[in-house]
């Protein structure tokens, strides 16, 4: 099968079927062409004759002497739609018009293929559509008013020899164009135009045909858009030869001017000012022409916004077009005349200020004795505002009491006066406020301290609300016209400017309160004179010489200024030689004695005289601090350390100032005897598990003592690094009763502590680890009795440290390792070599068989 590809040259399906007097479009299209993309059309007709040449796009020339003069006036043209299509178009077509028209095209082809010319028919008919109004050809006027009804009519007939179908338009002009309302198409089919579907589906616009070729359309609930110019726009319509419906003529008619006169509705009153208790009247007015039997139902609305929809608004007072109005108390509403309704609020107060609006409708009896709403409308909003009667009153503040020092009382009293048009419904409340008193002119905000509301409930704010919990600031209303404030206690945080705002409150109709004035008190200032606190402490040594096992005895006398009722509390220290390995930092706290001269031991350590200081009151402003059986290593600077209290508030003591005394030296001068402490082992280097001896050995210088006068104890320390920079260690520690100490320790080595002579104390560390590494040295307390038989403590000693280094020995590590491993290598060799017999004995034995030769006798070569 060859398919052929050729130049198609086209028109519409004919017969075409138009009406005389009307324009006729003919298009022409050619496809698959070659050359170039601008094709060229000549146009011909025929009368069942030769045809004619009637126009052509590329030869001025072309045309028939019988069509020169109209193609020359425009009644006939060529109109190129595109590169490949034109149309042929006839106005004003006459029946020596119809026809065969043939659309050719030149070729431009390499090869002559397909078809370069189409034929279609063209039917003329006369014009028998007739298009006209109701009555008169002329249009009416109407004049209507919101929400009325109206009727056009329209009369559209045809008498055309074909089967043509009427499509019929009713349009509406209410500015520079037209618009449609509602069409029946020539398919039957009832079309809204664009805005009108929603009324159209209510039933309020239809269109009804009637008897004689009518068409009526009827517009119900009219409204101000339905005002204008309406027209019947009728088109003919013919199915052709392709089955496609094509609109052959149209004709249009205006058949009236519909005038719709507006509803308003207004507020005769503008903006307006009402005093509180006086009342509010305002009139709703309705503008209409409507002339008939019609009824206005009206409501009032309040809102305090002028954007509220109806939906937010309140609704006061309303009523029906039965003149039934909604009760209310306070609010009447009643019809003046016609047209006017008058709403009339009494007693008004402030909560009546906003904005007032009434919404009217209008009803129109029917034909069944039924009532139809036909137009609403809402007002402008009216703003309204009420006048609050305010009392006349002042305040006045008054300090009833001030402090002259902190931690006095402060009370203020807020007094109303000169209290003027005031009515039984007035009650006053009082706010409290606080400003911080600045030498310069900077602007400091107030603090609220508290506040009260319309019943009397007391909110307190964050600057006082704890210390008014706790009862230190007391407010109070001790009558109807005074309030008080009262600090019990008043801080230096206090200091500053008072002032108080007293509010008045009135009662409305809902019996709630609303303030209504408010009035501000001159400032009072709360500020006393300041001097710092002043403090001197005096430390006095009653006896000026005394010797070791004598007692120790000191007095601290105190004085201030500026302080109120002072008590004090006195703290005794110590600062002790830097040698005293006891207390490195150098200052030891004793014992101490508070305010309430309660007792206390601080940092006293020493047990065998818990009771060997004492502390105690002998004036308001003078202690006496005791020490006795007064050891050497008590010597140091003593002081008194004593702190100021004044009372504060809720019973309190409040810290007012410190103070600290000369100090007073205790110092001994002894000849007893001087100890030396060294630490020795023989052997500085042990390998784990083993025995390491070191010896902490004491040595006296200057007086001899005998054995038994002496005693020490002995502590071991060790640093567990190269450079000391670590802390030390307590290892083990032996007092001079021969009690033994030991620390808690994480390793499996063990200690001990013996003493071997009496100045020789021995340190064992059996079975050494590696972590027994580093530097060891002893610390000696030396105690020396005397002559009167008790024992004096003698400073601290340190001995120099000693390394000692931990190894690990090789051959005994690995021994037992190496022992082991030989004799299981050696167990499993004589187990392989005994599974290897066996294998070899029993599993892998093979039984070889010897191959039978057959023993034949040789052939001798002559019987081969």
């Amino acid at each position: 099968i060859a398919f052929c590809r050729g130049r198609i040259v086209r028109v519409p399906k004919g017969p075409l079927i138009r009406v005389v007097g009307t324009e006729v479009v003919i298009p022409c299209s050619v496809s698959d062409y070659d050359g170039p993309s601008e094709q060229n059309f000549d146009w011909e007709f025929s009368r069942e004759t030769d045809f004619l040449r009637i126009v052509s796009t590329w030869d001025s020339t072309f045309t028939s002497e019988e069509y020169q003069k109209r193609v020359g006036r425009g009644d006939i043209k060529l109109r190129r739609s595109s590169n490949d299509a034109v149309e042929l178009v006839i106005r004003n077509i006459q029946p020596t018009d119809q026809g065969i028209y043939k659309c050719s095209t030149p070729s431009t082809d390499a090869t002559v293929q397909g078809n370069y010319d189409a034929e279609v028919q063209v039917k003329v008919i006369s014009d028998g559509l007739l298009v006209s109004g109701s009555k008169a050809r002329s249009s009416t006027s109407l004049k209507l008013s919101e929400g009325d009804s109206f009727k056009l009519r329209c009369s559209a007939i045809t008498t055309s020899p074909e089967h043509t179908h009427l499509h019929v338009t009713w349009q509406i002009k209410s500015g520079l164009s037209w618009q449609d309302i509602l069409s029946l198409t020539h398919e039957g089919k009832f079309q809204p135009g664009p805005g009108y579907e929603e009324r159209y589906r209510n039933g309020d616009i239809r269109l009804d045909t009637g008897a004689n070729d009518t068409y009526r359309l009827s517009v119900s609930q009219t409204s101000s858009v339905d005002g204008g110019v309406y027209r019947c726009l009728v088109s003919e319509w013919v199915r052709g030869a392709d089955s496609l419906w094509q609109k052959i003529q149209e004709k249009s008619v205006e058949i009236a001017s519909v005038e719709i006169q507006r509803t308003d509705v207004l507020i005769s009153t503008s903006n307006l000012s009402v005093t509180e208790r006086d009342s509010l009247d305002l009139t709703c007015n309705i503008t209409t022409d409507r002339s008939g039997i019609f009824q206005a139902e009206v409501t009032w609305y309040f809102s305090e916004s002028p954007d509220d929809t109806l939906s937010d608004a309140q609704v006061l007072l309303s009523m029906d077009h039965d003149s039934v109005v909604s009760d209310s108390t306070l609010i009447s509403l009643s019809h003046v005349d016609r047209n006017s309704y008058r709403l009339l609020v009494r007693d008004v107060d402030v909560e009546d200020s906003g904005y007032y609006f009434c919404q009217a409708a209008i009803w129109v009896p029917l034909h069944n004795g039924s009532w139809h709403k036909v137009v609403e409308r809402t007002s402008a909003p009216v703003s309204v505002v009420v006048t609050a009667l305010e009392p006349d009153y002042e305040v006045f503040l008054n300090a009833s009491k001030t402090p002259k020092f902190s931690d006095d009382p402060t009370e203020l009293e807020c007094r109303i006066t000169n209290v003027q048009d005031t009515e039984a419904d007035i009650r006053f409340t009082v706010s409290w406020y606080y400003r911080r008193h600045l030498r310069s002119d900077d602007v400091v905000a107030e603090e609220l301290l508290a506040t009260m509301d319309a019943d009397w409930t007391l909110l307190l704010g964050d600057r006082s609300r704890e210390r008014t919990q706790n009862g230190e600031i007391i407010f109070s209303k001790k009558a109807a016209d005074a309030f008080s404030l009262r600090i019990q206690w008043t801080s230096e945080n206090d200091r500053g400017d008072y002032f108080c705002v007293v509010s008045a409150w009135s009662r409305h109709r809902n019996n709630s309160w609303i303030k209504s004035k408010d009035v501000t008190s001159a400032s009072v200032p709360i500020l006393w004179a300041t001097q710092d606190y002043m403090l001197t402490v005096e430390a006095v040594k009653l006896k000026p010489f005394f010797v070791a096992g004598h007692t120790f005895e000191m007095t601290c006398k105190v004085s201030s200024k500026n302080i109120k009722t002072p008590r004090y509390s006195v703290l005794i220290t110590a600062e002790k030689p830097l040698t005293d390995q006891s207390n490195p930092n150098g200052t030891t706290r004793i014992i101490s004695l508070n305010q309430d001269s309660v007792v206390r031991l601080e940092d006293w350590t020493d047990q065998t005289r818990v009771d060997g200081v004492v502390l105690e009151k002998v004036q308001e402003n003078e202690f006496r601090y005791r020490m006795y059986q007064t050891q050497i290593s008590d010597a140091g600077l003593y002081r008194c350390v004593v702190t100021a209290w004044s009372p504060g508030g809720g019973g309190m003591w409040r810290e007012a100032v410190n103070g600290l005394s000369n100090p007073i030296q205790i110092d001994f001068q002894t000849s007893g005897p001087v100890f030396n402490v060294s630490v020795h082992s023989d052997n500085l280097t042990i390998y784990q598990g083993e025995l390491a001896d070191l010896l902490c050995i004491i040595t006296t210088d200057g007086m001899t003592v005998e054995p038994d006068d002496m005693s020490f104890d002995v502590s071991w320390f060790a640093v567990r690094s190269f450079a000391l920079d670590r802390e030390p260690v307590l290892l083990t520690s032996v007092d001079r009763r021969g009690i033994v100490t030991q620390s808690r320790r994480n390793g499996s080595s063990d200690l001990s502590l013996e003493r071997i002579s009496p100045l020789e104390f021995r340190l064992r560390i059996h079975g050494c680890e590696d972590h027994d590494f580093g530097n060891h040295y002893c610390v000696v307390t030396p105690w020396v009795r005397s002559a009167t038989g008790v024992w004096q403590r003698e400073p601290d000693i340190k001995a120099k440290p000693i390394f000692l280094s931990v190894k690990m020995d090789v051959l005994n590590a690995f021994k037992y390792p190496l022992l082991i491993g030989i004799g299981l290598a050696t167990v499993i060799g004589l187990l392989s070599c005994l599974i290897g017999y066996c294998s070899s004995r029993w599993c892998c034995k093979k039984e070889v068989q010897e191959t039978r030769r057959e023993r034949r006798r040789l052939m001798s070569m002559e019987m081969d």
